[in-house]
């Protein structure tokens, strides 16, 4: 699978030592790493399709001193698609009112016929793509509907709805960020954790650094704005466990063996 390290703050933090251990990891995650930076509605990604311990241009910027008060970050175990930039998190979209979306996962589609027809024009040839071409497509939809008042909430509804959607027999951990906020969501028990402290919420896959690290709600949307949660969803009962068999199953099918 991947890891996956997210912040979202009411002000600006330094993590440049948070993103050297977090790309410490990437020894069991050698297909990819990337990141992407939040400056308001600008987002600036960086990446490479290679383990984040051998990219000499990663080393080089993590000696400089990283300040933001929003991030994601990522480090790819490939399960579906090849070692490409196409196929390295995170994968960013814009919709058709102008506004930019950001994912990164940490999961697999084993089952989700909505995401089919995206394998025809996406980038890479991961899932992950398509679950973000899937979110704008829909977002889109509803931009164009002039009976519905497409604001804030209707928008938390409407990727909570998503996530619900695809979470059935899928590992879904997600990080998104629309630009304005961020949502998460994770439906596997012990694969993502969250630490809240002074207008700072940080998000990880293995919890880094030091203490007060707790277990992101299972099956369940949170939404954040500046460091806070404006929205806390409903839970549904689409928990994953993994089946390793399944797995290589569905990576057989891939390679066509």
């Amino acid at each position: 699978m991947c890891e996956l390290f997210g912040i979202t703050a009411n002000k600006k933090v330094n993590i440049t030592r948070l993103l050297n251990e977090f790309f410490s990891h990437s020894d069991a995650h050698p297909n990819g790493w990337g990141f992407a930076i939040f400056d308001g509605k600008n987002i600036s990604v960086e990446k490479e399709p290679l383990k984040a311990m051998k990219s000499h241009y990663l080393k080089s910027r993590l000696q400089d001193t990283i300040e933001t008060s929003g991030l994601f970050a990522h480090i790819r175990k490939a399960t579906i698609g090849g070692d490409s930039y196409s196929n390295t998190h995170p994968f960013i979209a814009t919709d058709k009112s102008g506004r930019t979306w950001t994912l990164v996962h940490n999961g697999t589609i084993f089952d989700a016929p909505v995401l089919s027809g995206y394998r025809h024009y996406q980038k890479g040839t991961t899932d992950s793509e398509r679950i973000l071409l899937y979110v704008i497509d829909q977002v889109n939809q509803h931009i164009s509907e002039e009976s519905v008042v497409f604001n804030d909430t209707a928008r938390f509804h409407l990727i909570e709805n998503i996530i619900k959607e695809l979470s059935p027999v899928n590992k879904l951990n997600l990080l998104i960020y629309d630009g304005e906020y961020l949502y998460v969501h994770k439906n596997a028990a012990g694969t993502l954790f969250i630490k809240e402290q002074s207008g700072v919420t940080m998000f990880s896959t293995r919890p880094l650094c030091d203490t007060n690290w707790s277990e992101v709600p299972q099956n369940k949307v949170l939404v954040y704005k500046e460091g806070s949660t404006v929205y806390s969803g409903t839970p549904h009962e689409h928990s994953y466990i993994e089946d390793p068999e399944r797995i290589k199953l569905l990576f057989m099918e891939y390679s066509q063996l």
